[in-house]
């Protein structure tokens, strides 16, 4: 399975655009919102996204303008980054001299961040009592996975389940891949931790583009339940 490129936006392009809404909340009682960002050239297209609740948590770099500044300071700032991978690393040094925020990545790549303040993990790291970091391994040896409880569960995914053409969800596999096998088993053990009601959106890093104009994926479960069902038919070489 081969990863489709997307054009890259120009700087222009992120500059202009601000973080969007994820979800309408008019009818809910959420106590947090949810946004993201416009694609990072930074992260080869990587998209980051924010938790704004009592705890604000940016899950990966967005790209470092004006616009994206403002807009977290006004959220309040950010108390905890969240890199589900080594390539989702973008400005992070400048982001956390700006906000003083804790940096939260698995293990194997903390030595990428020489000279910051790095919490690492092994299996998983609880942020809050409705967020919890996952290590999914595969894609890269740190690769992982950032977990929120509210409306009805959201998993951001990294680069380890990405939008394909077609509109779906899968894992990918490219000439950088660090490790095929783990990364399919990834995708079982998730299954395996939720339920259709605990897992009710996934919001990729990247590849956004062919989700056809969606802010995220819908019925969550039932797509991690049909790509292990896929994942049969892959090879596991």
């Amino acid at each position: 399975m081969s990863l489709t490129s997307q054009p890259e936006p120009t700087q222009r392009q992120q500059s202009d655009k601000v973080p969007k809404l994820l979800f309408d909340e008019k009818n809910t009682a959420a106590l947090s919102t949810v946004f993201s960002f416009s694609p990072n050239r930074d992260t080869l297209g990587g998209t980051a996204y924010f938790i704004v609740e009592e705890v604000n948590i940016l899950i990966d770099c967005p790209a470092w303008n004006d616009t994206n500044q403002h807009f977290l300071q006004e959220q309040g700032g950010v108390q905890w980054l969240v890199l589900t991978h080594r390539g989702a690393i973008g400005k992070v040094k400048e982001i956390q001299q700006t906000f003083g925020c804790n940096i939260l990545i698995q293990e194997q790549e903390a030595y990428l961040l020489p000279g910051l303040t790095v919490t690492s993990f092994h299996h998983r790291f609880q942020l809050t009592s409705h967020s919890r970091a996952i290590w999914t391994a595969g894609h890269s040896p740190g690769a992982s996975c950032l977990y929120y409880g509210g409306f009805g569960g959201i998993l951001f995914t990294g680069r380890h389940l990405l939008p394909t053409p077609q509109g779906s969800v899968m894992p990918i596999k490219t000439a950088k891949t660090f490790h095929w096998r783990r990364q399919l088993q990834n995708v079982q053990k998730l299954v395996e931790e939720f339920t259709p009601e605990t897992l009710h959106y996934l919001c990729p890093g990247a590849n956004i583009g062919f989700l056809r104009g969606k802010s995220c994926i819908d019925q969550a479960h039932q797509h991690l339940s049909e790509i292990n069902a896929a994942i049969a038919h892959l090879s596991l070489k």
